[in-house]
């Protein structure tokens, strides 16, 4: 043992604690296990040093006392309580203490419930007196959890439960709809407005302020919460005063608003303190400046009939019949705003004025700037038809142009091609305020003759395909015109040489990037390699290498269409979906496991999974007992005779005629007429279910006429009647019975039980009135010898020996365990010996 503890060769350091050097065997304790179970690693707390077993344990102190206590005595084996020996951290309660007598010892203990957490919780020393108080903790139980289950919280176990209303009251929070506690951002800390009542009732509402600040009278009403939210509804209360008020303002009459036609909104003239006294400045609404001072306790004027409201607060409200009466200039043909502030101020007569809008008509800059205050250059007091262009005023200066003669080269009119608003010299030609040059037109620049074909500075085409169309439809990769691109050149180049680098934003006009193709929208390699014609514009297209390249399940072996949007989208490979019904439908008893793809799909693996009945349930088919499937030889085939519904019940047995042929009134038997219940060594010959019919029979009695049990003899499958009945197994006929053979009433007379089988009981009579021999007079016998005695001498010559007909069965006198004797013939004497 000491060889096993010390390092070879190294005495120093050595343990001298038994973890120390037995940690690997603390750690790979499995029965209990050691670490799950955090039990000390001071191994000699219950081993000694002679062998790990037996130990001792100090459960009691430890854990839960079972040595003291009630529980002294009480217990046998760890089993009893630990029911599964890999794991002690499991444990039972209940199987010691047991219903109902447990449930009636608690009868009253609020949230009381019979499980072995419960237990414990309640009960952490085992003794019945010393009970667990809730009140002691953090969390004393009051109002409505006073009758709460214990499990109602500590679902997930007693360690650690929340105590915060939220942890429990979220799902109340959520629904809550008077008034709606998510929608309007309320707190989800309850015990703000609410206590543990019970509704939730009564409940405060300490932040209305910051929903409505409550001021003046309305502080007065801060508790009387109906005033406001009429018939306990706090959804869509009104915020505004006239909401609430609407019934003091229509019945107010001094003055009366209603007929004055003053706004609704209370605020302008009361406060929240009271109605009276109440102000009313004028100037709050509208100034009076200008001319309007002198109209300032005219109302009427502005307010005509003594209307307060609607009454207009902007310059053309009341001043556009000025607007549309102006001719210089014409306000409406210029479409000069309406709003005169813009320009006039409330001077009378409308003057002086400005136009601080002239440049939405006519930009002023340069040398017209430093003329902007001196209206009458340009305009000479008429501001109607005043030109906008520059050869509407400079026409005489364009004309009188001589270094470069504008009129001998055509120059445009418009001035400000190359001269700007300062002076006309210096003047300058910026081509690029007409189209300017960039990428591959740098380099033509000075070559005008190109673009201005003959010096031609008219008409030259300033779009891309004015110039490139040739280039568009000489494309190849791709070809523009077959792809109908637009002739917009700019929309997917610059003006670099090559026509490249080059975008395609119009690429989801032929095939839309989503998911994982936006990600490689600018990457146009990865698609089209160089080459944009024939790009396909599929799934498989692109992934047919990934669609051969599945194996769970193999896409190609299971023959997957190759349409991968029906299970994947363009975002990634996984998680897909899957339309389980077009490979192998969910019916029945399937329907409640579609969605646990690893019972049929056994470790995730999808391949060779079966779809037929017999490929998943086998065991189901060995296993049955009632009919027993495989000492019957029923066929695998489950769905001859099942569908998927639960149980395998209703079933059909389409092939019982392999077993067993129901022909005639058995064909409209129901299993139960046959079966029972119990498909096992059901009989499968008559009697073997007509028993009871056969024993019943009375007419003929067939027990006593010991007829054959064989009911297929005599009847068919159809009815027990007609039958037939070979007579001559019973009693030949012969000589001139043959010809009553078909006549049974001429000896049953309807009654088939009794029926003479001997001559004389039949023929008495005739034996009676024979007189050639007298019978009766010579005293003749009237039976037959007795069996096996010999007879000898002479027959009567109109006498022949008994002769059975042909083809008929020999018929033996039975012997009493058999039957009756047979009948003797009439008018055959016995022969004498």
């Amino acid at each position: 043992m000491i060889a096993q503890l010390v390092i070879p060769g190294n005495y120093n350091s050595t343990p001298n604690t038994c973890a120390g050097c037995h940690t690997p065997d603390y750690n790979s304790a499995t029965n209990p296990n050691h670490v799950a179970l955090q039990f000390s690693t001071d191994c000699a707390t219950c081993h000694t040093e002679t062998a790990w077993a037996p130990a001792t344990f100090d459960h009691d102190a430890q854990y839960f006392p079972i040595y003291s206590g009630k529980h002294d005595g009480e217990w046998n084996a760890c089993v009893d309580c630990h029911t599964n020996p890999a794991n002690y951290a499991e444990f039972t309660c209940i199987t010691c203490h047991t219903n109902p007598e447990t449930d009636d010892q608690h009868n009253g203990v609020g949230g009381y419930t019979y499980t072995n957490s419960a237990c414990l919780a309640c009960h952490p020393t085992g003794d019945a007196d010393n009970v667990f108080d809730h009140n002691t903790t953090m969390f004393p139980l009051t109002g409505a959890h006073l009758t709460a289950d214990c499990i109602e919280c500590h679902a997930a176990g007693y360690a650690g439960t929340p105590t915060q209303c939220s942890a429990c009251h979220t799902p109340d929070f959520n629904g809550s709809s008077n008034p709606n506690h998510i929608a309007l951002g309320l707190p989800t800390d309850c015990a703000m407005c609410h206590t543990t009542q019970p509704g939730w009732n009564p409940a405060s509402f300490p932040i209305h302020n910051d929903y409505y600040a409550l001021n003046g009278a309305h502080a007065a009403i801060a508790n009387d919460c109906a005033s406001c939210h009429t018939g306990g509804n706090y959804n869509n209360t009104p915020n505004t005063c006239v909401g609430c008020h609407q019934a003091d303002y229509n019945g107010v009459s001094d003055p009366n608003h209603v007929v004055n036609q003053f706004p609704t909104d209370c605020a302008t003239c009361h406060t929240e303190t009271a109605w009276a006294p109440s102000t009313f400045d004028h100037n709050t609404v509208y100034p009076f400046t200008g001319a309007h001072i002198a109209i300032a306790d005219d109302c009427v004027l502005c307010h005509p009939g003594g209307n307060y409201t609607n009454t207009p607060n902007t310059c053309a409200g009341c001043h556009t019949t000025d607007f549309n009466g102006t001719t210089n200039p014409n306000h409406v043909a210029l479409n000069i705003p309406t709003d005169c502030a813009m320009c006039h101020t409330t001077a009378p007569g409308w003057e002086p004025a400005t136009f601080p809008i002239h440049n939405n008509y006519y930009a002023l800059n340069g040398a017209h700037a430093a003329i902007s205050n001196d209206c009458a250059t340009c305009h000479n007091g008429n501001y109607n038809n005043t030109p906008n262009t520059c050869a509407g005023c400079h026409q005489a200066d364009y004309n009188g142009t001589s270094n470069p003669n504008h009129v001998a080269s055509q120059f445009p009119t418009d001035c400000a091609l190359c001269h700007s608003e300062t002076a006309w010299a210096p003047s300058t030609y910026d081509h690029n305020q007409i189209y300017p040059f960039t990428g591959a037109h740098i380099a033509i620049a000075n070559d005008c003759a190109l673009c201005h074909i003959g010096g031609n500075f008219n008409n030259t085409p300033n779009t891309c395909a004015g110039c490139h169309t040739t280039d568009f439809n000489g494309t190849t990769n791709p070809n523009h015109v077959a792809l109908n691109i637009p002739t917009d050149c700019a929309m997917c180049h610059t003006t670099a040489p090559g026509w490249e680098p080059a975008t395609f934003p119009i690429h989801n006009n032929y095939y839309a990037l989503n998911g994982a193709h936006a990600a490689i929208s600018n990457d146009c390699a990865t698609c089209h390699n160089g080459n944009y014609n024939n790009t396909p514009n599929t799934c498989v297209g692109c992934h047919q290498a990934d669609y051969n390249g599945t194996s769970n399940p193999n896409h190609a072996a299971s023959q997957f269409p190759t349409d991968c949007a029906l299970c994947h989208s363009e975002t990634a490979w996984a998680p897909s979906t899957y339309d389980h019904n077009q490979i192998y439908p969910f019916t029945g008893a399937h329907i409640a496991i579609a969605n646990d793809c690893a019972l049929c799909h056994i470790g995730g693996n999808f391949n060779n999974t079966p779809n037929t009945c017999e490929g998943c349930h086998t065991p189901d088919y060995n296993a049955s007992l009632n009919p027993n499937h495989i000492a019957l030889s029923i066929p695998t085939d489950c769905a001859m005779c099942h569908t998927t519904a639960p149980g395998w019940e209703p079933a059909t047995f389409p092939i019982h005629n392999n077993y067993y042929a129901l022909n005639g009134a058995h064909t409209s038997a129901s299993c139960v007429d046959c079966h029972n219940g119990n498909y096992n060594n059901t009989p499968n010959t008559c009697a073997g279910c007509h028993q009871a019919d056969y024993d019943g029979t009375t007419n003929p009695n067939h027990i006593t006429a010991q007829f054959p049990t064989d009911c297929a003899l005599c009847h068919s499958e159809t009815a027990w009647i007609p039958s037939n009945f070979n007579h001559n197994t019973i009693y030949p006929f012969t000589g001139a019975h043959i010809a009553i053979a078909n006549d049974c009433d001429a000896c049953h007379q309807g009654n088939y039980n009794n029926t003479p089988n001997t001559c004389e009981g039949c023929h008495t009579p005739d034996y009676n009135a024979s007189l050639n021999p007298n019978h009766v007079a010579l005293s003749i016998p009237t039976g037959r010898p007795p069996p096996g005695r010999r007879t000898i001498g002479r027959i009567p010559s109109r006498c022949g020996p008994i002769q059975q007909p042909p083809n008929r069965p020999q018929f033996h006198p039975p012997t009493p365990a058999t039957g009756p004797a047979p009948p003797t013939p009439r008018g055959h004497p016995p022969r004498r010996e």
